[in-house]
């Protein structure tokens, strides 16, 4: 949706007689581009700051807010350089020891990405982060350590580069585990690994965080993950507390090549997706047929709040990614709820039957 910049400061200033509004504004005006397109969130971001100041509020709540700004400034600053690299989160305990089983399937994974050109975030620590780090190598390996009262350095192969953050928040740490993934595969672990496994599939299943495979990676004949899809189909689906269509956005698999097939599929033709006001576009590598598209009325129409599905081209309001103007666009009026439902739309999009 369009911005709409806060206008409180300049209303409350000029009611106080106090100019403090212009004096942001001559600010921005000095460290900003004048051609940048964010100069209305440059200036709020100050005035949250001084909205602050000017309440006092106690040291505790303002040295949160300096360690956030912080952190996030230092993080999209290192990450910069990453940009137009896919990459995929990998979660699993740290408690895994070498000579486990899952430690070589994460080393697997690590390498196996790697192969395809996909780069491993961990959470920098050991076991199975340090396992997929390992066999990703450094070139491919992506960190974000936690701060905690006891010692936890990070793995060999990124201590001391340039491709590991710390984080003192957990909250931030997580949110850059989602926003940089392009995938999602989680181990087997503990409280974290589970908390991050509920988390990301919430994300994902309210919308707040776009759609991306989620693996569930163990070793043949683990149960691990087996028994915690039985729990959640006859718990969570069987009294109703998530819908069927919820069990499509995360599958099992037993390999490190099962993994990484899983996620170049989810690929194959889909591209990646965004709002265009009440649009929800997705971006093709490859044109649907028109039988494809009387088959997506058809099979999907519970997707659309109105209308059904049209490929249209490149628009003016996606002036922001020219990089991206020759993908073909498949539109609709998305409900917005069903993103199971959007997985099956994905899943039947990149069938190389349903292109043109």
């Amino acid at each position: 949706m369009p911005y709409e910049p806060d206008d409180y400061l300049s209303r409350h200033f000029q009611i106080s007689g106090i100019d403090l509004a212009s004096k942001v504004d001559e600010l921005i005006q000095l460290s900003t581009p004048s051609t940048s397109a964010n100069l209305n969130l440059y200036r709020d971001m100050l005035v949250t700051v001084i909205r602050m100041a000017q309440a006092d509020r106690n040291r505790w709540d303002a040295k949160i807010m300096l360690q956030t700004l912080r952190e996030m400034e230092r993080a999209f600053s290192t990450l910069e350089q990453f940009k137009r690299r896919r990459k995929v989160t990998v979660f699993g305990s740290a408690r895994t020891p070498a000579n486990h089983p899952l430690y070589a399937l994460a080393r697997q994974l690590g390498t196996a990405l790697a192969r395809h050109e996909l780069m491993v975030i961990t959470g920098a620590g050991g076991g199975i982060m340090s396992a997929a780090h390992e066999g990703a190598g450094q070139e491919y390996s992506l960190g974000f350590n936690i701060t905690l009262p006891f010692e936890q350095g990070a793995n060999a192969t990124i201590e001391g580069t340039d491709h590991l953050l710390s984080f003192h928040f957990f909250f931030l740490r997580k949110l850059f585990f989602v926003k940089e993934a392009d995938a999602l595969v989680l181990c087997p672990g503990g409280f974290g690994t589970l908390d991050e496994a509920l988390e990301v599939l919430t994300l994902i299943q309210t919308g707040k965080s776009p759609l991306v495979p989620v693996v569930l990676l163990d070793r043949p004949g683990g149960s691990y993950w087996k028994e915690a899809l039985e729990f959640i189909d006859r718990q969570l689906l069987g009294n109703g507390y998530i819908m069927p269509s919820d069990m499509h956005l995360m599958r099992l698999v037993y390999s490190a090549d099962d993994a990484v097939e899983e996620i170049a599929q989810f690929y194959r033709n889909f591209h990646s997706s965004r709002w265009l006001k009440d649009k929800f576009v997705i971006r093709l590598h490859h044109a649907l047929s028109d039988a494809a598209l009387k088959r997506l009325d058809t099979d999907f129409a519970d997707l659309c709040k109105t209308g059904g599905f049209n490929q249209q081209p490149f628009c003016e309001a996606e002036s922001d990614e020219p990089e991206l103007c020759e993908l073909p666009r498949l539109a609709f009026a998305f409900n917005g709820r069903d993103h199971g439902r959007l997985r099956e739309l994905l899943n039947a999009i990149n069938q190389p039957s349903a292109w043109a």
